[in-house]
This record gives C-alpha cells, structure tokens and sequence, in this order.
C-alpha cells in the first residue's frame, strides 16, 4: 500500500499520480506488488502519525480490507512516527528513504559500493533502534532494574557506531586511490554524466563508448558503480567519460553523503554532462532536482552541457517544440538518441567543441628526423597545419598538456602558443 500525503499550497499536491506512480516503480524494483494507494492533502505533518487521526483509521482499515503486509510512505517519517503507525495499523511500515536503501543494498556489486549503502543504512537505523527493539519493551521497568532491551539498544548503538567509524575510514581510502587512479589521467579531458535514475546515463556511455559491457536496464537505480570509458570523438579528440549514480526526487541525505567517494569523479571533471530524459512529463521537475543534488555535492560551478535523451520516443512535431523551447531555456544543450543511428552526432559535435576549448593551439618545432614523435602528435592531438623548413618541421597542433610535456622532453620546442579558451559556462 502507498500513501502520499502532499503539504497544501505546494506544487508537489498536482504532481502526487506522478509521485506516486514513481514509488511504484521503487516498489517494484524492490520486488513488492503494489495493491492499492491512499493520499491525503496536509497543511503539515502530524508529529506522531503524520497522517491525521481520521486517515490513519482509514489506512488500518484498507490494510485490513486488502490483506496488505507493507505500508510505503512517499515521505521519510521519523523513527517515532513510524513506530507509532505500526502500532495502529498493525503492520510493517516503510518510508521513501528506507525503500531507496533497500534498492541500494540490492543493486550494490564493487566493494566500494557495498559499504557506500552500509554506512548510508546504519547511518538511517541508528535513530530507530528503538524502534527495532520494541518487542523487548515488556521486559523494561522496574525500581533499579535495567531491562535486557536497554541493554541490548546500548549495545547496538555502541556497536553500529564503531562499524560506521570504520566504513568511514575505510571509504577515506578508497577517495584517496581515486585520487592516485585520477592523477595518472591529468591532462585527459574529462566529462561526467549525472541525471535523475533512468534518464539514459549508462545508454549514452554504452552507445558513445561502443563498449558492449557497459550495463543498461529500463529499471531504477540499474546500475550504482561509476564506470569510465575513453570515447573518440572523431577529429583526433578523445575524452573519458564516467557514469555516475542517478539521482531521485527526496533522495535519503544519508545516501548522498555515504557517495561522496564516488562523485569525487563530479569535482575531477572538466563538463558535466547532464542528461534528461525529454519523453518523461516531469522532466523539468527531474532537471530541478539534479541541478539541486549538483549544487548539494559542491559541483555546481562546473560547465554544463544539457543532454535532452529519448528523443526516438517523440513525434517529430514534439521534437521541433521541444528543441525551440530547449534552445531558448537552455542555450547549451543538445538533443540525443541512444538507439537511433546517428543519433549521437550532436552530443560528440559540442564535446568536440569542449575538448578543443581545453587545448591550447601550439606551434612546435621538430627535428627532420623525428618522424616518431611527428606520428604520435598526429595520434594524439589535432594538427592544424605543418610546413618544412631548412631547420626543421614546424607543426601547429592542439594537445592536452600531457602530450605537450611528452613531446617537449622529446626535444620538440615551442615557437607559438595560444591559451587553451576554457570550458563554456
């Protein structure tokens, strides 16, 4: 059973189908079966059962009229408005937070992912032990007595205590081999994609790269793990993008602090690559709630590019209204298909763009003889021209400062140099 209880006077009571039809698809993914849903507009919440007096009969009465064993609340309910709803209804009672865990905990692979949940899971549980523990409460009371559930709750938060002290220094050292892993990619240029769960992260990545093993899945949260590729762009331009985990409306604080590890690669990227899903009717509500995790996460001064995915799934005259108003919204944005063949012409067109703004134009000079080094600025950067002189070979090229430190120790030396423009913002 679902409930949505949306504050009156707020957006979020014109949007509660939507809102909900997303906690079915958590639900789902979860492996509930969803039977029913039951909603109620609230000035604010009811700070022992959030719900009022009235729709809390009602919700016991619909769990015992549908035989429901889980009741999922859309919002996070504190640890006593919980207990207290059990109580009531006489059955296990969920929140959006706890479920978005619960998937978390499942859909974790890598090590580092696993105890990224861990510690986003003891971090939730620790405030409701209490709750947890409430079957030991007939053994508490008594003058000078100390019940075995008290004990046991000391215990507890004792122990989950330490173990959060050592995933946290654990996740420390997992942050600073990212960082040894990052430094070996200095001078590469980098982008990062983020968007709201489902949108089409993985897809792009997939269909960029040409990397079959990268794992795409129509279901939230499909994938947890940042994954990097190195994509070629064309036009002797490379750039290695990363995946990063998806984002969701009211996503459990704990979990976004337990990621930081990861979305360190936010903070290491050149662009982020913000891609929405276009055919989704929220999409302006999904694109507000990244823009706030991003800004959350510290990020939100990094360049942008606007990726609008899911075009294929458009009528051609949806795709024309939309690309006019996307273009007045958002001037640097691109519109993208994942599975149409050429459907990603855009997106490498205005990463070329970025890449090429992000290299400094040089004109270097090389010895007749240096045909291997000649090879590899060819390889690796975009010539622009190259003339031969008497004393030598002059080659204007734009490279990433790796290849130019690389091609300088070889004894190439600089004759021009134009600044690398910077990233658009």
């Amino acid at each position: 059973m679902l409930i949505g209880a949306p504050r009156k006077g707020t957006t979020a009571r014109h949007h509660v189908d939507e809102h909900l039809e997303e906690l079915a698809r958590l639900a789902d993914t979860a492996g509930a079966q969803v039977i029913g849903t039951l909603t109620q507009q609230i000035d604010r919440p009811h700070p022992g059962t959030y719900l009022g007096k009235g729709k809390i009969e009602e919700l016991r009465q619909r769990v015992v009229d549908d035989a429901a064993t889980l009741v999922i609340f859309d919002d996070e309910l504190s640890p006593a408005q919980g207990k207290n709803i059990e109580d009531l209804i006489g059955t296990r009672v969920m929140d959006r937070a706890e479920l978005i865990l619960d998937i978390f905990a499942t859909r974790a692979r890598t090590r580092e992912a696993k105890m990224q949940v861990e510690l986003a899971q003891l971090n939730y549980m620790l405030p409701r032990l209490t709750r947890m523990w409430s079957h030991l409460e007939k053994f508490r009371g008594g003058i000078g007595v100390r019940g075995p559930g008290e004990t046991q709750l000391e215990t507890d938060r004792r122990l989950i205590g330490h173990r959060i002290r050592v995933l946290k220094e654990r996740l420390e050292e997992v942050l600073r081999t990212r960082e040894v892993q990052r430094h070996g990619r200095r001078g590469e240029f980098r982008a990062a994609l983020v968007g709201y769960t489902n949108a089409g992260k993985s897809s792009v990545l997939r269909t960029l790269s040409g990397s079959d093993d990268v794992f795409v899945e129509d279901r939230l949260f499909a994938t947890l793990d940042p994954l990097s590729r190195e994509v070629d762009l064309g036009e002797g331009q490379r750039v290695v993008l990363t995946d990063t985990v998806g984002f969701i409306r009211k996503l459990p604080h704990h979990l976004v602090a337990s990621f930081r590890a990861t979305l360190e690669e936010l903070h290491e990227a050149d662009l982020l690559l913000h891609v929405i899903d276009a055919a989704h009717p929220s999409w302006e509500e999904q694109r507000e709630v990244v823009d706030d995790v991003v800004a959350e996460l510290g990020a939100n001064e990094k360049p942008m590019l606007y990726v609008f995915n899911k075009q294929d799934r458009l009528t051609p005259d949806e795709v024309d209204g939309l690309g006019t108003r996307v273009r007045h919204l958002f001037p640097q944005s691109v519109m993208v298909s994942a599975v149409t063949p050429g459907g990603m012409d855009a997106l490498k067109h205005a990463l070329r763009d970025e890449v090429r703004r992000h290299k400094p134009l040089v004109e270097l000079r090389l010895g007749h003889a240096d045909g291997k080094l000649l090879a590899e600025l060819h390889r690796s950067g975009e010539v622009v021209g190259q003339r031969h002189t008497d004393d030598g070979l002059y080659i204007r090229v734009r490279l990433d400062e790796a290849t130019l430190g690389r091609a300088l120790r070889s004894g190439a030396s600089v004759v021009d140099a134009v600044p690398a423009a910077g990233a658009r913002r």
